[in-house]
């Protein structure tokens, strides 16, 4: 995440906003640094050892930080809209009445457990009538149309190369750990793993049924087809190259290709018809996805997609599933000791069922609309800032700075909540089971996104619900968005000085502008079409400059002979540094004719950085620290603390760090692309 600043408006913007009744503060808890620790030695734990001390990890977290505690500031105020709505009866149909019969019916354990596996016995039951190969093909296309996605994951989006058509897209798929390495890695942590979730499969098949010597037989298959699919898989480094990733196909030349694979019966099946071109992500994924089906048995073909109905229902089922299905990918994989109370869960889901629903009645009440006006106009400035600083790059010819100030300039800026909020009254949400809601709407969703192929793209659509603490940069439709949800202490405090903001959202706001221009960012051009516009010469420079980064975090040892990985990490990085860059130079310029005073002995640039790295404030759990650096393309939250700040100069400055401290960096060693 990032944010960026312009100058003079936002100056006027900020001034405007700190005027008035109220009393302008810091922004900061004292409380929240470690003064023992020395800034130049371990900033992270400087500017955050005081917030980790009195936040420990409770049983329920896998990690626990100023997101979190900003998500479930949210959640609650989630269960308060949500709880009143299920505490009326509301006519049939209306928004109000699936929120309530939603929620209602995810709280109800006796319901829950009475129904045991029932929800997905006939589901179970379809599976297991599989016995022609052939067969299979319109089965998995049924499958993924409920959300049970096996060896390929079909969707629709933005054509790459065709940014205002929506294109179909075939993607690597199929493996129930997530991640190539846990099938593949041979080190002695993803070794348990892997024996843990063979344990955990035949645990899960027997709740549903089966018996020992067929949950077995099972589990084995399981191990067998996604094996073998991992090893076909590209890794999430490779995945992060969009020209290797669009391999765009004409249905008869996919059919020719793969020859063996029943496209008809799938993509009917799937809800698409007529379809004439198929973009497809990774060939190899595919190649050996279409060989599995061909020479696996049928009945072996039925245990796996059994496996992986019971493996997508888990966490709709009764307790005694979802606490097996906890065991596993909550405490074994990710730490966590405790399974999420059930209304956490409830909400949570019916957030994500009736996502703008919810969100509609959290911006009314949460979210003013002078908030959005204030944000509006901050990032505006942001993107002056950025366009300044793209200017003075003394390493980018003109030739690609005018073309990179063309693309800033058609930014889409979407803020707190979108214009047209999404129509659900073609949902049905019935008294029937929690299991079967979340089947429908997931059709629902999934045909929705289907009638999209081969129609003009909607830009005016939101990829994340208002609700959500998080932002994003998409680069098809070359926009950022900054949901209502991550517009709140401690990432933006209208009563905090400029020095807090400028610090906190605003390297948010500027991180995600980066990201049109980073490693992956900056290979679309401004109307969001993969295409290269950049001069030869300046791709290398980009490059060279890149891989200093890369090679920085690559020697970051996160944990006993684990390490970062510096290329799946590198986008993020990238983003972070120029968020930090951008927003402390318009910081500078924002206050230079009316200059903050140092308060309780810190200066403005200090808290500028304090501020940065309270958003990153975390604890967690080893466990955790693995699966995050084998899934997950943002570093650490440590390392977006302590691996970003020594490329900044300014930081340098701010707390006098030199030679002598264990952070320093040799100017000439430090990152140096924004």
């Amino acid at each position: 995440m990032k944010h960026y600043l312009p100058v003079a408006a936002l100056s006027m913007m900020m001034a405007a906003c700190n005027t008035g009744k109220t009393t302008q503060t810091t922004g900061l808890d004292l409380a929240n640094l470690d003064t023992t620790a020395l800034p130049g030695t371990d900033f992270y734990q400087y500017a955050c050892g005081g917030w980790m001390k009195a936040h420990p990890l409770t049983a329920e977290y896998s990690q626990y930080g100023s997101f979190t505690i900003l998500a479930e500031e949210n959640r609650k105020q989630m269960q308060g809209l949500i709880e009143e709505l299920a505490a009326a009866e509301h006519p049939a149909g209306s928004v109000a009445q699936k929120v309530g019969t939603l929620y209602k019916i995810a709280m109800d354990s006796v319901k829950l457990n009475a129904e045991g596996i029932a929800p997905i016995r006939a589901g179970l039951e379809e599976i297991a009538a599989l016995k022609d190969k052939k067969e299979v093909y319109a089965l998995l296309g049924s499958l993924e149309r409920r959300g049970v996605t096996s060896y390929l994951g079909t969707g629709v989006g933005a054509d790459e190369k065709n940014s205002s058509m929506n294109a179909v897209y075939t993607s690597q798929a199929g493996l129930s750990m997530g991640e190539r390495d846990y099938y593949l890695g041979t080190d002695e942590a993803t070794a348990k793993i892997r024996e843990a979730f063979k344990e955990h499969v035949v645990k899960m098949l027997c709740l549903a049924g089966f018996d020992e010597a067929k949950a077995q037989q099972t589990r084995d298959v399981v191990m067998d087809v996604e094996t073998r699919l991992a090893k076909a898989f590209r890794s999430r480094v490779d995945l992060r190259d969009p020209q290797a990733n669009y391999n765009k196909m004409t249905l008869d030349e996919l059919k020719k290709q793969y020859a063996t694979f029943g496209w008809d019966a799938y993509l009917s099946n799937l809800g698409l018809k007529d379809v004439k071109e198929i973009i497809v992500g990774q060939p190899e994924a595919l190649a050996e996805a279409t060989k599995i089906l061909d020479t696996l048995p049928a009945g072996e073909q039925a245990l796996y997609l059994q496996w992986k109905l019971i493996d997508h229902a888990a966490s709709f089922l009764s307790d005694d599933i979802v606490e097996q299905n906890f065991d596993f990918y909550g405490r074994t994989m990710s730490g966590a000791q405790e399974m999420q109370p059930r209304w956490k869960r409830a909400v949570s889901t019916v957030s994500g069922v009736l996502g703008e629903a919810v969100g509609q009645m959290y911006v009314e009440k949460y979210f003013p609309a002078a908030a959005k006006e204030r944000m509006t106009t901050l990032v505006k400035n942001l993107q002056t800032a950025l366009g300044e600083r793209i200017q003075n790059l003394e390493w980018m010819g003109d030739e690609t700075k005018a073309k990179a100030l063309e693309k800033l300039a058609a930014f889409r800026v979407k803020i707190g909540y979108p214009d047209k909020w999404k129509d659900y009254s073609t949902l049905d949400i019935k008294a029937d089971s929690y299991y079967a809601n979340i089947e429908r709407a997931t059709i629902w969703a999934s045909d929705e996104n289907m009638a999209k192929a081969g129609k003009p793209v909607d830009r005016d659509e939101w990829h994340m619900t208002p609700q959500t603490v998080n932002a994003y940069y998409n680069p098809t439709t070359n926009e950022i968005c900054f949901p209502a949800g991550i517009l709140q202490p401690p990432f933006f405090d209208m009563n905090a000085d400029d020095a807090f903001n400028y610090g906190a959202i605003g390297v948010v706001i500027g991180h995600e502008m980066t990201h049109g221009f980073d490693d992956q960012g900056r290979q679309y051009d401004k109307e969001g079409n993969l295409k290269d516009w950049w001069t030869a010469e300046d791709a290398e420079r980009f490059n060279k400059r890149a891989q200093v980064m890369v090679d920085f975090f690559d020697s970051i040892q996160v944990a006993p002979g684990v390490h970062a990985n510096g290329k799946m990490t590198l986008g993020e990085n990238i983003a972070d540094y120029g968020g930090l860059q951008v927003s402390f130079q318009a910081f500078k310029t924002a206050t230079a004719q009316n200059p903050l005073p140092v308060v309780d002995g810190l200066t403005p640039e200090q808290r500028f950085f304090l501020a940065y790295a309270g958003v990153w404030a975390n604890n967690i759990r080893p466990e955790f620290v693995l699966y995050l650096t084998k899934m997950d393309v943002h570093s650490l939250g440590e390392w977006r603390v302590n691996g970003a700040l020594p490329q900044i100069d300014a930081w340098y400055e701010a707390f006098n760090i030199t030679e002598k401290d264990p952070m320093f960096l040799p100017k000439e060693e430090r990152v140096s692309i924004w």
